[in-house]
């Protein structure tokens, strides 16, 4: 009796795996072999945050909400300094980066298609889809044409090499004569800066899609985790940004730990950035609705060990909140459609405009305190 035939594995990409290899050695190696030999300074520190951040919000502000999701305009300064940490993060160009991610979004957790399917386990989403030459992700290039519009990132995807060699030596460098540190700077704010700021964005593709929860959607792995947020610059808030790929934030709510908004709106006020895109509010409490009612519908059809409450009675209590539900947005569609036929017509008016205001305002608050409602027969359940 013959084994069946194992399939064969991709070939190894040797480039990737030397260049996350060595650096990856160096940074639990030769660092704190320096840290303890010589010491770092405050200078090497310091250097070492400012790059860490600027890489961080390149890759966060830059390659992902801007290039790859078009969720605001920039001006070219801006959009020349993305650039250039972004380089530094060493990453690939934004057109590669850029369209892996399209890609990504278009077909999440598809094993053949999607290059980092959280399906295939932590450690090949993380960093094992880089190893080898695995067909899922291959690049094309036929679905970034938007940015090759932009001659900054075209310049960037034609030079990268030399920017490349620029940013993390020449920049690194630099910083450590100045401070007068030249190799406890490379160290740590060139070595380990890079190490670590690799696995924060890698972060995003393993951890943020298996630890959190799923508040807006469960038709993907996508996960919110308020933890990982403040580690990865807001992006942790993945559960919403995959259902809202569109949407310049990821922490929606004011009080969620998102610095890449908050740098791209703060832009905006000095004309630096632009066109700022949202989902409205009333779309993403929605969304928030649905998924809260199918849990409750789950756990009432399974009911665990609720001798002491009166499941009929709850039952009821559901059906009216989704009745309820399907009312308010019903309303909503009517307000909305004769909104959007005024505006086509040219009809509206300062105060159709305010009218249409006071009708949001209602229906999210409405949808706001059934969402409340809905969390205290949860907590009744759980």
């Amino acid at each position: 009796m013959t084994n069946a035939s194992v399939p064969a594995q991709p070939p190894v990409n040797w480039l990737s795996l030397i260049v996350i290899g060595v650096t990856n050695l160096c940074a639990v190696t030769f660092v704190p072999w320096y840290g303890l030999t010589y010491g770092f300074s405050t200078a090497a520190w310091i250097w070492f945050g400012v790059f860490m951040i600027g890489c961080g919000m390149a890759i966060t502000a830059g390659y992902h909400r801007l290039w790859s999701h078009r969720t605001y305009n920039a001006h070219w300064s801006v959009r020349l300094g993305l650039m250039l940490f972004g380089t530094m993060a060493l990453q690939n160009s934004i057109l590669v980066w850029a369209s892996n991610h399209r890609t990504h979004h278009g077909h999440v957790d598809d094993n053949d298609r999607d290059p980092y399917s959280a399906k295939k386990g932590f450690w090949f989403s993380h960093v094992g889809w880089m190893l080898r030459d695995y067909a899922s992700a291959q690049t094309d290039l036929s679905n970034v044409k938007d940015i090759k519009a932009d001659p900054i990132a075209m310049f960037q995807h034609r030079f990268y090499l030399p920017l490349v060699l620029t940013t993390n030596f020449g920049f690194t460098f630099l910083a450590g004569w100045a401070s007068g540190d030249i190799w406890g700077v490379f160290w740590l704010a060139g070595m380990l800066r890079l190490v670590m700021s690799h696995h924060v964005t890698w972060f995003i593709n393993s951890l943020a899609h298996a630890w959190g929860n799923q508040p807006y959607t469960d038709k993907n792995s996508a996960r919110d985790n308020p933890i990982l947020a403040f580690i990865t610059y807001g992006e942790g808030y993945h559960n919403f940004h995959h259902l809202y790929a569109s949407d310049y934030r990821n922490g929606v709510r004011w009080w969620q730990w998102d610095p890449t908004k908050w740098l791209i709106a703060s832009l905006s006020f000095v004309g630096l950035t632009h066109n700022l895109r949202r989902m409205p509010d009333v779309t993403i409490q929605q969304a928030r609705l649905a998924m809260q009612f199918q849990k409750l519908e789950r756990q009432l059809a399974h009911p665990k060990s609720h001798a002491r409450l009166d499941l009929e009675k709850l039952r009821a209590q559901m059906a009216h909140e989704a009745d309820a539900f399907r009312a308010t947005l019903a309303e909503w569609g009517k307000v909305r459609d004769a909104w959007y036929a005024d505006a086509r017509q040219r009809l509206t008016v300062q105060w159709e405009k305010a009218n249409f205001r006071a009708h949001s305002r209602e229906v999210l608050y409405r949808l706001r305190m059934q969402h409340r409602r809905l969390q205290m027969l949860n907590a009744q359940l759980a």
